[in-house]
């Protein structure tokens, strides 16, 4: 047999590129087509080998002695020989061949090997998923479990040559456009451990194994121990217990471990690695009593077919607590120096927010302090839609907490909107924001108090963004209209010279003599002493008309005595 055998077109690890794949004595290699880093295994790593058929013909799959899956992809069916003499010779291991189920069925038997998850149907397997693919496993309902996979890395080519093995966790799933990201199973009944985990179960605790449990409960447990899903509290560095979360919504305890942190709930547990986090936010809430923690994710963290690229908890402003860091003296002198301390006893968002910071080396981000609303807090009381919350302005972006979490980037903002809502019932005490993005959809903040305008404004400017201003164009329009309403009426109640005024140009003009006359006789004749005999003698002595003038003058003249004493005393 020659010392090495080449076959051309294999594909590692479902890798997009094909590439050459030689065998030898001592183990073998993989090299990209196209070049890039080298694969190699070497014999001594090698536990296993089975020949199936796959997706670009058929696969080789050997198992590691480290529990690890190494899959070549692209075999003729022709190969089976070589292949199968070649592994009998060097590495003294059977090149079992294995057929898969192909009914389709959608039900059958699950079977926990020793690095890979197996389904199968009628005794042969119909899929594995190995476990280094597994991200996390919920318990979606009483009988239904949910598996979760690790999101591919677009830009790995499909080794890591320079550890001198396999691609990491999470890796195998990069080769395809789309990417099963969830996976359920419904699991009725109850069934012991030792059925779940077949030949693989332990035998120390006996009794243990032959409990009958809910069957999906046991799998979910089994599933967390073999994917290393869950590590076990000892290995926790810190851990904080029934932390409240704003989104997604409860309380969950908060394990930290060396490089990931795990959200604990009473449904939901969450494995996030600190490679997720790409922000950390500290915002203190308007109310002067909470702090809220805001950490960005991508990928974002899924629940179903939601997704939530933000975490967000909250925190008393004067709870504090008191922790001691599982760390050794060595392990925090040479890892984390300058970085964590042995003992805390601080308010608990601040505790948080330095061992975050510490174990995930993560910038921590705060309010700008060039902001401040008329009540002098950093956080806005707005809504987007039927949501309320708050809105922060940071040196570098938007933060609307806490759902829907909302963040928006300056250098994506094209241009900001004031405006008001026409026709609604607070319209002169709140406002509205309308971001427009530079690519991508707007977002609108809307009743906000109409006295952080003027800071906003001054805020926005000071960025450098672009601002319009309506609600105050508005005022302005409704302030003119309002004056030429005020200077059209003030015209009005002007009367120029030959205007009518009716009754009131009557008092100025000339009184017709007899009229005067008359009306003077009528007074007098109401208020004289002698107003009834006068009065009779004019109307039956027939008294002629001179007789009459000259008492009359006489009447007069007495009046005129009577009444010119009394501007005198009007004066005094």
């Amino acid at each position: 047999m020659a010392a090495i055998e080449q076959f051309d077109s294999i594909y590692l690890d479902l890798s997009k590129e094909s590439g050459k794949c030689r065998f030898a004595e001592n183990g073998l290699g993989w090299k990209p087509s196209s070049g890039g880093n080298t694969f190699t295994l070497d014999r001594g790593d090698i536990a296993s080998a089975q020949w199936s058929r796959a997706a670009k013909g058929y696969e080789v799959k050997i198992l590691k002695r480290s529990s690890e899956i190494v899959q070549l992809d692209g075999f003729q069916q022709e190969d089976f020989d070589r292949l199968s003499k070649l592994f009998r010779l060097w590495y003294s291991i059977n090149l079992e061949s294995k057929e898969h189920a192909l009914r389709g069925w959608n039900w059958g038997k699950t079977e926990f090997s020793k690095a890979e998850l197996i389904f199968n149907v009628q005794n042969k397997p119909a899929f594995e998923i190995p476990y280094t693919e597994i991200s996390n496993t919920n318990l979606a309902g009483r009988n239904e479990v949910a598996v979760e996979f690790t999101p591919s890395n677009e830009d790995d080519t499909g080794t890591n040559g320079h550890l001198g093995g396999a691609r990491g966790r999470g890796k195998k799933s990069g080769a395809g456009g789309d990417q099963m990201v969830e996976m359920r199973f419904y699991i009725p009944g109850t069934t012991t451990r030792k059925e779940t985990e077949g030949e693989e179960a332990g035998s120390d605790a006996e009794q243990e194994d032959n409990k009958e449990k809910n069957a999906a409960t046991l799998f979910y447990e089994t599933l967390i121990d073999k994917a290393e899903i869950g590590e076990t509290a000892g290995d926790a560095i810190a851990t904080f217990l029934e932390v409240l979360h704003l989104t997604p919504r409860g309380r969950f305890d908060i394990d930290m471990y060396e490089a990931s942190f795990r959200l604990r709930g009473k449904t939901y547990d969450y494995k996030i690695q600190y490679d997720a986090i790409k922000k950390f936010m500290v915002l203190p809430k308007p109310d002067d009593l909470h702090f809220m923690l805001c950490i960005g994710l991508d990928p974002p963290l899924r629940q179903g077919q939601t997704r939530y690229p933000f975490v967000v908890m909250q925190a008393k402003k004067d709870e504090e607590v008191t922790i001691d860091l599982n760390l050794t003296d060595e392990e925090l002198s040479e890892k984390y120096k300058g970085k964590l301390e042995a003992h805390y006893e601080q308010p608990l968002h601040q505790v948080i927010t330095y061992i975050f910071k510490g174990l995930a080396n993560k910038k921590i981000t705060s309010p700008a302090k060039d902001f401040m609303t008329h009540r002098q807090q950093y956080g806005i009381k707005c809504s987007i839609k039927a949501a309320e919350g708050f809105l922060y302005c940071l040196e570098k972006a938007f933060m609307f907490v806490p759902k829907p979490a909302t963040y928006i980037s300056y250098d994506q903002t094209a241009s900001i909107t004031f405006s008001r809502v026409s026709g609604a019932v607070s319209a002169l005490s709140t406002f509205d924001i309308q971001v427009v993005m530079k690519s991508g959809p707007s977002h609108q903040f809307s009743n906000i108090n109409r006295e952080d305008l003027k800071a906003l404004e001054d805020f926005f400017k000071l960025k450098g963004l672009r601002v319009k201003n309506e609600v105050d164009e508005e005022a302005n329009l409704i302030a003119a209209a309002l004056r030429e309403e005020a200077m059209d009426d003030s015209e009005e109640e002007v009367v120029g010279p030959g205007a009518d005024r009716g009754s009131a140009d009557e008092d100025e003009e000339s009184v017709d003599e007899d009229f005067r006359a008359e009306s003077e006789s009528d007074v007098a004749e109401e208020y004289d002493s002698a107003h009834e005999s006068s009065g009779s003698g004019s109307a039956e002595s027939g008294v002629d008309d001179d007789e009459q003038d000259a008492e009359m003058d006489d009447v007069d003249g007495e009046e005129q005595e009577e009444e010119k004493p009394k501007p005198k005393k009007q004066k005094k």
